[in-house]
């Protein structure tokens, strides 16, 4: 009876392991003939499992959809990739996303054994998480990334209202096309019916304005890209200052020192590559590029030249004085008529 139930909880593992098994193929895995197979597949079906199965010799065992969650077995990675995933997840920008995580997590390491506990433990105590993005106010309701989902798969018309960043409100007619995450935060990209052009929303400052529809013909999307084309609006269009910089660094290091939403890269022959950015004002900008941390060379505009020599100035000035002899305080060469 052990030897059975023990070959079922393996059976049920190699059917969620992959989308389709042959017969063979599982009676290879578990070590007994196709006809145990079918058994072991009917026993799985009384017990509420949906194993679909499709005759012929391109057929094959499959795992269906059930009305009631099954429960996931995991081996040792996956079960501590799973509890890892979860404690990271409150820094992915969806509300009440942490709480829900935290009850997921004390169920998993209920279960988890004891080596697996002390590896997830000691991971967990041992790091400390670095979370990019904006404020708390950026977190998004999950439902609302639901229905934008929704909305997107069916290609219904959406209205809204919006909060640009200057705090002003307008409302929205769109044909809402994919959903976009870059770091903390959600972006829709729309066709805009008024405006008649695409245009990218952030999910957190949207209001939605049901009843929604009617359906429309989707649309070519404005790149085949569209994480970099959100990339590109979030770091450089949306800005009144924009600069290429040529970084002398391969495009794969640069990368690793400069996010999609601060800039987008290209390469630049082998060993340069070139990144386009946005900033407030020049004096930001000249931060900005310097915060890569690489050697480059300004393409465009002439006028961020000027501001770097600005900053170069100011900090040979702040150098030239911070290295002058000072006399410590309380010296007598510091009191009046002494």
């Amino acid at each position: 009876m052990l030897e059975t139930s023990a070959r079922l909880l393996r059976l049920l593992s190699l059917l969620q392991a992959h989308r389709e098994w042959s017969g063979t193929q599982l009676a290879d895995r578990l070590g007994v003939t196709a006809r145990t197979v079918r058994r072991d597949v009917e026993r799985l079906r009384e017990l509420g499992y949906p194993v679909n199965a499709t005759p012929g010799t391109g057929g094959g065992y499959q795992l269906g959809a059930g009305a009631e969650l099954p429960p996931l077995l995991l081996d040792d990675d996956e079960a501590v990739a799973v509890a890892v995933g979860l404690r990271t997840a409150a820094g992915q920008g969806i509300e009440g996303i942490g709480e829900t995580s935290v009850r997921a997590l004390a169920k998993l390491e209920q279960v988890l054994p004891h080596r697996l506990r002390r590896r997830v433990g000691a991971l967990n105590a041992f790091t400390v998480p670095m979370l990019r993005g904006g404020p708390r106010s950026s977190a998004v309701d999950p439902g609302l990334l639901t229905e934008l989902a929704h909305l997107c798969r069916d290609a219904e018309r959406l209205r809204f209202d919006y909060r640009g960043h200057d705090g002003g409100e307008t409302r929205r007619t769109v044909e809402p096309h994919r959903l976009v995450c870059t770091e903390r935060r959600w972006y829709l990209v729309a066709w805009d019916l008024d405006r008649a052009d695409w245009r990218t929303f952030r999910v957190d400052r949207m209001t939605p304005r049901p009843p929604h529809g009617p359906r429309f013909e989707p649309r070519e999307p404005p790149a085949q890209d569209l994480a970099g084309y959100v990339s590109e609006g979030v770091s450089t269009h949306a800005y009144a200052v924009r600069a290429v910089v040529r970084l002398l660094a391969p495009l794969a290091e640069a990368a690793e020192r400069v996010s999609p939403s601060a800039g987008t890269l290209e390469p630049d022959g082998d060993e340069a590559c070139v990144l386009r950015t946005g900033a407030a004002s020049l004096d930001v900008m000249v931060i900005h590029v310097m915060m890569a941390g690489l050697e480059f060379e300004v393409l465009e505009p002439v006028e961020l030249i000027d501001a770097i020599r600005t900053a170069r100035d100011r900090l040979d000035g702040a150098l030239a004085r911070s290295a002058a002899p000072r006399t410590p305080a309380g010296d007598p060469a510091r009191t009046p008529g002494r």
